[in-house]
């Protein structure tokens, strides 16, 4: 039989319940058996006191103990004829008890009360335990030298004539059979209730058990669920505590498998899709070549070389992009000042923002704007968005970049003109292959990776950059820097 978590969890209970129930089980039979053998003791002590009183009658009548003396058949007859005495509790004041017999000696006479239910009912039990020294310490009845017990004297008339002493009781057989069976009885009355408890107890174990791991046996299929390929799988939340949080948690990670998954096979057509553009170009160049449709001169030849740059470029991106999910795009961190870096870049761009038919202006300011970053990786970067605002902005429109530093950060907004992003697409820019307009794009040149490098590479300077409405119509790209000596402030 596999042990699985519900069994596990049922055999831990049931042996804390088996163990608490067993214990107190045993230490009430045991405090019970101490406490009513202690009880018989205090009975039979004030027993022993009226036996005490009776003897010295007795002694005081015959003068001495010559009737006792080797006769255990005499104590007999005087703990028979103390019987009906002990019908009264032992603090009941004298003159509320039985008178004494007439005769001193001898069974109960018809119309006396019967025996006591108690230490008394069997006299001889309680006779074996007795003995009774002389004033100069002879047995009369019993050994010389009892054990330690309970002891009393024997007074005449202001004289301690003797003591009588008796043994205590160790167990609650050695008073009488009566009440060694109400200690039995009480005794299997606890074993009884205890056993009936540890069944319930096991029972509502099992229940609780298979209760509690309810909801990991839905997760547990979940994730089976998941390891087969099932993202669209989901969890039930039976509960509020850390077994609904994991529940949550499980079906965060399936949307997200999903969402990858959905990305990835996206992501595959896209790339696919990609390739094959420029290689179908490709053959049909080489084609038209071998057919003898078209000579090999260099218009032939130029537009084959810009075909593989195309090929190139997007193998390149592609390459980057895998190089960031495997957290291999490294970057040579130094202190340098970006307004420096911006410049001239922005300086050899205006003449292919001009031959597009766009302005180009800046805004750097006067002061330095220190920054940690790999120059070649920032450079990539600002590469990226000037080509994207001049390749998707309408002749005639203008592209506008400020720099600034605030609240410890370095801050650039590349603003352009029309046209604009539908707003729904703001936050999908930076998804690999998206295109707003993708016929549109392709004419264009873009790939659809220039975005997603970017935020890749602004991710490795802990950085970020964010895609918003520009007031010039178009798009506003922002980027954010942590300023050099600010990065872990």
């Amino acid at each position: 039989m596999r042990l699985t978590i519900a069994r596990k969890i049922a055999l831990a209970v049931s042996a804390i319940v088996i163990l608490c129930i067993g214990t107190m089980a045993w230490l009430t039979s045991a405090n019970l058996q101490r406490g009513f053998i202690a009880y018989l003791n205090e009975m039979q002590a004030q027993d022993l006191e009226q036996v005490s009183g009776l003897l010295a009658e007795r002694y005081k009548r015959e003068g001495s103990f010559d009737w006792l003396r080797g006769r255990p058949r005499a104590m007999k007859d005087v703990l028979d004829q103390m019987s009906p005495q002990l019908m009264m509790e032992p603090d009941a004041p004298p003159q509320h008890r039985p008178p004494p017999r007439r005769d001193g000696y001898g069974p109960p006479r018809p119309g006396d009360p019967p025996p006591r239910e108690g230490p008394m009912r069997d006299p001889m039990a309680f006779a074996r335990r007795l003995s009774v020294l002389d004033e100069e310490g002879r047995s009369v009845i019993g050994p010389r030298d009892p054990p330690p017990g309970i002891q009393r004297p024997i007074m005449v008339d202001g004289r301690e004539v003797g003591r009588v002493h008796l043994l205590q009781l160790r167990q609650a057989s050695g008073a009488n059979t009566s009440a060694a069976g109400f200690l039995r009885t009480q005794v299997r009355d606890i074993l009884l209730l205890a056993g009936a408890l540890l069944l319930v107890a096991v029972a509502l174990a099992a229940a609780l058990a298979r209760h509690l791991l309810r909801p990991v046996v839905a997760v547990h299929g979940v994730t089976a669920r998941l390891a087969l390929g099932e993202f669209s799988a989901r969890a039930p939340v039976l509960s509020r505590d850390e077994l609904g949080e994991l529940a949550l948690h499980v079906n965060a990670m399936a949307q997200e498998l999903e969402r990858n998954e959905q990305q990835r096979r996206q992501v595959m057509a896209d790339v696919s899709h990609e390739l094959r553009t420029p290689l179908t170009v490709i053959r049909g160049e080489i084609e038209a070549l071998l057919d003898g449709i078209r000579k090999a001169d260099p218009g032939a030849l130029e537009s084959l070389h810009g075909e593989v740059l195309r090929l190139t470029k997007l193998v390149d991106d592609l390459h980057q992009l895998a190089l960031a999910d495997a957290g291999d795009l490294h970057c040579e961190l130094r202190e340098l000042d970006w307004r420096g870096l911006l410049a001239p870049l922005l300086e050899r761009y205006r003449p292919r923002a001009a031959a597009a038919g766009l302005e180009l202006a800046w805004t750097l300011g006067h002061q330095p704007v220190p920054v940690r970053a790999d120059a070649g990786r920032l450079e990539q970067v600002m590469i990226n968005l000037l080509e994207n605002s001049v390749r998707y902005t309408d002749a005639g429109g203008r592209i506008a970049l400020a720099l600034s530093a605030r609240d410890g950060h370095a801050e650039l907004a590349l603003d352009d003109s029309a046209p604009g992003v539908p707003p729904g697409a703001y936050a999908r820019l930076f998804e690999r292959l998206y295109r707003v307009d993708r016929a549109r794009t392709r004419e264009r040149g873009g790939s659809g990776l220039g975005l997603s490098i970017c935020k890749a590479l602004v991710a490795a300077h802990g950085g970020e950059i964010v895609a918003q409405p520009s007031a010039l119509g178009g798009l506003r790209i922002r980027l954010r820097l942590p300023l050099a000596g600010k990065e872990h402030q």
